[in-house]
């Protein structure tokens, strides 16, 4: 990207909270806050100022496959953050004074989910779509938080902090031959794999739970099968999505939320782990109308394999590279998708060859990716005072 000032980066970390030690969940996320509270020569303060000095933008998290440690800066001090981001990842001190803060950190960020019924309702849809490690939330578990030690800490880092499978992505202005020999310069001599996280396993029989809670809104998940992103048809399935739920011309807003004026928020995403697609729905609604809102919203999943309108399709492709362009503008976000694209397909797609395929996509296309893939199978949690039927 020779035409931007700043340069971003993203090292992803297969250490997600999906190899998370039993009984210690949520560390990978205490585990990231902490790196930065120290590393080789620097204390916390220094640390952070070093970054400061070079007007780093810090970024990343944990995640349920990895961890990300991400940043952005002018081009020019490129070279001096990624030294200190080799300090962060490689010899974090994760001093004694400093972990409880960040494990006090994370018990907020579970706590808050009270406050955030949407979320909550979201976390336990994933805990119970898949029975493989992938169901578990990268916030934790509040056991899990209130049992960990800096030495678990210490010894969790030296065990899943490895390079075997890691990935280093950069976008923005820089000489890609003299920044690939920096990273090999900075982390040529790191050796060792981390343990890989299970095959992704979504449950075999659909489940149908409700979380009992006093609230004025219902909240209304659904999750089911959809491709990976290494098959023929995540193109398909992706325009499919959006055609879905691609903005307020979109049809659940449209069919749920316009016409029937059953929900305040409405939508549907494609998701993807390694080697598995799934797509995730949600309804927003008021008690009352939450059987007839969770009746609809299955019954538009279901539908659209039934085949899609040529004003709906091209609607759909035009919002999907229109977001491209936008990402295209940011280093940081095109730094991001390079390590997802390495991490899913193991290589990097051009913003050319991805638009080029949505563009590829027909009707006749989707139409026949639902009949090898049909809908169905729904999983659903609902949140909130109303206990809902199974709608199909």
């Amino acid at each position: 990207m020779p035409s931007k000032q700043a340069a971003a980066w993203t090292f992803l970390i297969p250490a997600g909270s999906a190899t998370e030690p039993p009984g210690r969940e949520g560390l990978t996320s205490v585990l990231e806050g902490v790196c930065y509270r120290g590393a080789d020569d620097k204390d916390a303060r220094q640390l952070s100022d070093a970054l400061d000095d070079l007007g780093v933008d810090r970024g990343g998290g944990a995640d349920v496959e990895y961890v990300t440690f991400g940043g952005a800066t002018l081009s020019l001090y490129l070279v001096d953050a990624l030294a200190l981001y080799a300090d962060i990842l490689r010899r974090p001190t994760l001093p004694d004074g400093e972990w409880q803060p960040q494990r006090h950190l994370a018990l907020q960020s579970l706590e808050s989910l009270e406050d955030a019924p949407a979320r909550k309702m979201f976390v336990q849809l994933r805990r119970e779509y898949f029975t493989s490690g992938h169901g578990r939330s990268p916030l934790g578990t509040r056991e899990g938080l209130a049992a960990l030690t800096l030495d678990d800490l210490r010894s969790d880092h030296a065990r899943r902090f490895k390079p075997d499978g890691a990935i280093v992505a950069l976008a923005g202005n820089f000489d890609f031959e003299a920044m690939a020999a920096q990273i090999e310069t900075l982390f040529g001599d790191w050796s060792g794999a981390a343990p890989l996280p299970e095959a992704p396993a979504p449950v075999k029989t659909p489940v149908f739970q409700h979380i009992e809670q006093d609230t004025a809104q219902q909240q209304i998940g659904v999750a089911y099968a959809g491709v990976p992103s290494t098959d023929v048809d995540t193109y398909a399935y992706r325009v499919a999505t959006q055609i879905l739920s691609g903005g307020m011309g979109a049809r659940l807003f449209t069919e749920v939320r316009e016409k029937r004026g059953l929900v305040y928020s409405v939508s549907a995403s494609a998701s993807a782990h390694r080697g598995v697609g799934f797509s995730l729905a949600y309804a927003g609604t008021t008690p009352q109308r939450a059987q007839e809102t969770l009746d609809v919203l299955l019954a538009e999943l279901t539908k659209i394999g039934e085949g899609v309108q040529e004003s709906e399709l091209e609607r759909a492709k035009i919002g999907m590279i229109s977001s491209l362009v936008m990402q295209e503008e940011s280093s940081r976000a095109r730094a991001s998708a390079i390590a997802r694209d390495f991490w899913l397909l193991g290589r990097v797609r051009s913003l050319d060859e991805v638009a080029d395929a949505i563009n590829g996509v027909t009707a006749g296309h989707i139409r026949e990716f639902y009949e090898r893939h049909p809908v169905g199978d729904f999983s659903v949690v609902t949140l909130g005072p109303a206990k809902l039927q199974r709608g199909e």
